[in-house]
Formats: structure tokens, sequence, C-alpha cells
């Protein structure tokens, strides 16, 4: 599959802004009744991939990276949704240890490698050294150029050992990224999502540009392609991903057995402890405990 048919290159970052002009001015380019159906399908398709990977005991690792805000979550989230937790699990790292910090830089990223028949989700992975580290200064310069010179040849190891390994670059532009930090400023459910290293990164939108640049150099590899998500239509950016994450495992539907539910047995000598023995949550949303004059609203 060609890089340059299959994805936007690095340098496009530094001109994210007039990418996306078009969905700016309507982010509406696919009306909600054909995303949930779209989606729907994906989500089929998501779940015979599962029973393929577990069949053929496939590997599979995917890196979502990209500044904040630009998606990432939303992606994995519906990723995730339809799918067996025993096969696709998420690995979201926090801030390493000091005994972490003491580690070869790639052994706590390996301990959550996939085994085989597994589906391992990375929302951010090893490339934190080529990014917030760099750039807020976690690492210094000696272990940012080693990370450099070790990651090609660690991926290409993760690869011969059988592993698939996926990257997705998502990309937004700053006038997007403003609106959703604005919203999530605004909006309870979403404040949490803002960081403190999310705020200090609006004073470094060049260095994060720079470094992202950097990390395209030295990492967008035949082997190992970065592929790139505009993502100002999350929606969009949503399906896009999947069935792009789709078509780069070949896959197959896997037959399966009709399953004939026994009935059910009765043991006549079997008597039940009575109902007033058990605590029962609270019943507070049925209709004989709604307010009548708001249910009429």
């Amino acid at each position: 599959m060609g890089k340059n048919s299959e994805k936007h290159h690095a340098k496009h970052e530094g001109k994210d802004s007039k990418h996306v002009e078009p969905e700016k001015k309507d982010h509406k380019l696919i009306s909600d009744k054909r995303y949930e159906k779209e989606l729907e399908m994906l989500e089929y398709e998501l779940v015979k991939l599962q029973e393929w990977v577990k069949l053929k005991h496939i590997k599979v690792a995917v890196l979502f990276e990209g500044r904040d805000a630009a998606g990432k979550g939303g992606v994995i989230k519906r990723i995730t949704g339809p799918l067996n937790p025993r096969i696709c699990r998420i690995a979201a790292l926090g801030t390493p240890t000091e005994k972490e910090k003491s580690e070869w830089y790639f052994q706590r990223y390996a301990r959550h490698l996939p085994s085989a028949g597994e589906i391992v989700l990375f929302d951010r992975s090893w490339y934190n050294r080529a990014g917030v580290e760099h750039v807020m200064g976690f690492c210094t310069e000696e272990e940012y150029q080693e990370f450099f010179r070790s990651c090609p040849e660690f991926e290409k190891m993760l690869m011969r050992s059988g592993i698939i390994l996926i990257k997705y670059w998502f990309s937004v532009s700053d006038e997007e990224q403003e609106i959703r930090f604005q919203e999530r400023l605004k909006d309870p459910m979403k404040r949490w999502k803002l960081s403190p290293m999310d705020v200090s990164s609006r004073e470094k939108w060049v260095e994060y540009s720079k470094a992202k640049d950097e990390m395209f150099k030295q990492t967008d590899l035949e082997e190992s392609p970065w592929y790139v998500v505009p993502s100002d239509n999350q929606k969009l950016a949503r399906l896009n991903c999947i069935s792009h994450l789709l078509s780069l495992i070949p896959y197959e539907e896997v037959p399966y057995d009709l399953i004939v539910l026994p009935p059910r047995k009765e043991h006549p000598a079997y008597v039940r402890p009575p109902i007033s023995d058990q605590t029962f949550v609270p019943d507070r949303y049925s209709h004989k405990n709604v307010d009548p004059e708001a249910d009429s609203e």
C-alpha cells in the first residue's frame, strides 16, 4: 500500500488551518442519521475483525497520537464499544514512577504489547518522548536523540515478532483546538479532560509543531508509516479512522455453530429465600415514581 496514496505527509501539520477551512465553515458534513448508520456498519465489521484476530492468534497494536483535544479518545471509545474487553483493551499509561524512569525507556510500554489473539489500543505511546517530554523538558537532549536511534529498531523488532503495528496521528487546527478547550472549560462533564499539561501546551504550539515534524522525519518509515487523520470534524475522523484500520488488517467472517439453549431444569426441592431478605436498589425512575407534572412537560 503506497504511503503517498494512503496518508498526508507530516508537513501538512503546519497548514492545518488552511487544510480544514471547508470543514470550519460547516461541521455538519455528515448528518447524525448517516453517521450513526455508518458507525453501526463499522461496528459490525470490528466484531468480525475481533473474532478473526482471536481465531488466528493475531497480535495488533494501534498507536493513537496527536495534539490535545484532537479526538483520539473519541475514536478509541467507538472502537472498543462493541468489542470484548478481553480481546481489545486500552493501554493509557500515566506519569512514570521513579522505578520506571530508571528502566529502559521502552520497557514499560513493552509490558502492554498484545499477546496472540489480542488488540491493544495505545492512547499515547512511546512517542511521548518525541513530543511532550521533549517540548516540556522532561528528558535530556541525549535521551531525545537516543529515542530516534532506538525507536525504528524497536518497531522493526515488534513487527518481526508478528505484531501488526499501526500508527495514527490526529491533526487538529489551532482554531478548532481552542474551541474544544473552551468547551471543556464550560462543561463540568468535560472539564476533567483539560489537564495542566494541556494548558501549558497552548503556549508551545510552534514547539509542538516542530517536534511533530522531526518525529515524522525520523519515524515515518516504509515499514511503520504514520497515517494522518484530519480531525476538525470529529464524526468524519471517527468513521475514516475506523474504516482505514479495518482496511489494513485482512480478515474474514468466522463461521460459528448455532447455539441451542437447553430448557431450564426444574428442581422442586429447591425453595428460594424470601425476597424480603434481600436489599434492593431503590427504584427512582419508573413511572410510578415520576412527578406527574414533570412527566407532562
